[in-house]
C-alpha cells in the first residue's frame, strides 16, 4: 500500500507536539485536519498508532515502533530533497534544533535575529528541554550540548561564550538575616533553592579556588526541576527565600541592579562553553549549513 509523505509527516508532527492541538499550533493547520490525516494512515496502515483520550494523546507500542524508525527515516528524505538548495540563490527550508533550556535563554536570542536577517527563507524549530535525547530519532537537525554530554560520532562547533561559570546568589535582605557564607560548607546552614533533572538526579553543587575543588549536597525549602522551573527558584531568591545557583550570564543582570548579592564569588567553578553538535554521516541540508557558518563568524566575550 502506497502511504503519502504528508500522512506521516503529520504523525511526526502529533508525536512531536504530544497532542493534535499543540501540532496544529505549531504547524498552523487545524486540529481536526491534522486529526483526520491520522485517521487516514491508521486505516490505511490497519492498526492504531495513537491511544487518545480526552486529555492525553500517547503512540501506542505501533506507533512508538514507526515513530523510532520513521524520524531518522524522514530526515534522510529531507536531507536527498534539500539537495535542490544548492541550486537556490539563497538557503530555505526548516531547521529543527534541540537545545537545554539555558542554550535558549543565554546563547539563541543573540544569534537568531542577525540570522534571520540574513537568511529570511529558513525557519527554525526549537525545543527547549534539558532531559538528553537522540536528535536523529526525535526528528531535529543538529542540538546544543555541553561537552560532557556529547553524542558520539558528532560534529561539535563551538556556539556561545566559550567559557563560563556557575554563579550563587540571594537577596541582601536574606544575606542581612542569615549571615553571608565564607565557604562553601557553610551553604549548609542555609535555605539553598537546588534543581532535579529529568532523571531525578539533585546535582551537587561544587566551587573551585586555588585548585581545591569543594562539593556539598545543601538542603532548602524548595526544589523544582532544571530548565524553565529555575526561573521559579531564582525568583524566590530574589523575594529573599533563600540561595540560587545558576549560570552567571543568568544571574548578572539581578547582580548588576542589586535584587541579588554574589555569594561565595572566589569559589565560583569554571567550564567549558556549548557546542552545536550535528551528525556527520548524512547530508547536511543547507539550513543547517548556514547555520553552521553563520555561528562561526560569531564572536563572543
Amino acid at each position: 500500500m502506497a502511504t503519502d509523505l504528508g500522512d506521516l509527516q503529520a504523525f511526526m508532527a502529533v508525536a512531536r507536539a504530544g497532542g493534535f492541538r499543540e501540532a496544529a499550533r505549531v504547524g498552523g493547520v487545524s486540529a481536526s485536519s491534522l486529526s483526520e490525516t491520522v485517521r487516514r494512515l491508521e486505516n490505511g496502515l490497519g492498526v492504531r498508532l495513537f491511544n487518545r483520550t480526552t486529555r492525553s494523546v500517547a503512540p501506542t507500542e505501533a506507533g512508538a515502533r514507526l515513530l523510532e524508525r520513521l524520524g531518522p527515516a524522514l530526515g534522510e528524505v529531507e536531507a536527498a530533497l534539500d539537495v535542490v538548495n544548492g541550486f537556490r540563490g539563497r538557503p530555505a527550508g526548516t531547521l529543527r534544533l534541540n537545545v537545554p533550556v539555558v542554550a535558549a535563554k543565554l546563547v539563541l536570542p543573540r544569534l537568531l535575529p542577525p540570522f534571520f536577517a540574513a537568511y529570511p527563507e529558513i525557519r527554525m524549530e526549537v525545543t527547549a528541554e534539558d532531559s538528553f535525547v537522540d536528535i536523529l530519532a526525535s526528528g531535529c537537525d543538529a542540538g546544543i550540548r555541553y561537552d560532557e554530554r556529547l553524542e558520539q560520532d558528532m560534529i561539535a562547533v563551538p556556539i556561545g561564550p566559550r567559557r563560563q561559570r556557575f554563579a550563587t546568589g540571594a537577596a541582601p535582605a536574606y544575606l542581612d538575616r542569615r549571615g553571608r557564607p565564607e565557604h562553601p560548607r557553610d551553604l549548609l546552614d542555609h535555605a539553598c533553592l537546588r534543581g532535579r533533572f529529568a532523571s531525578g538526579l539533585t546535582p551537587a553543587w561544587e566551587f573551585e579556588r586555588d585548585g581545591e575543588v569543594v562539593s556539598v549536597e545543601p538542603t532548602g525549602p524548595l526544589l523544582v526541576s532544571t530548565g524553565t522551573a529555575m526561573a521559579l527558584a531564582l525568583e524566590v531568591s530574589v523575594a529573599g527565600g533563600g540561595i540560587v545557583s545558576l549560570f552567571e550570564d543568568w544571574l548578572r543582570p539581578y547582580f548588576d541592579d542589586g535584587r541579588l548579592e554574589p555569594v561565595l564569588e572566589p569559589w565560583w567553578q569554571e567550564f567549558s562553553g556549548p557546542f552545536l553538535y550535528y551528525p556527520g554521516r548524512r547530508l547536511t541540508p543547507a539550513p543547517l549549513r548556514a547555520f553552521i557558518d553563520f555561528v562561526g563568524t560569531m564572536r563572543w566575550g
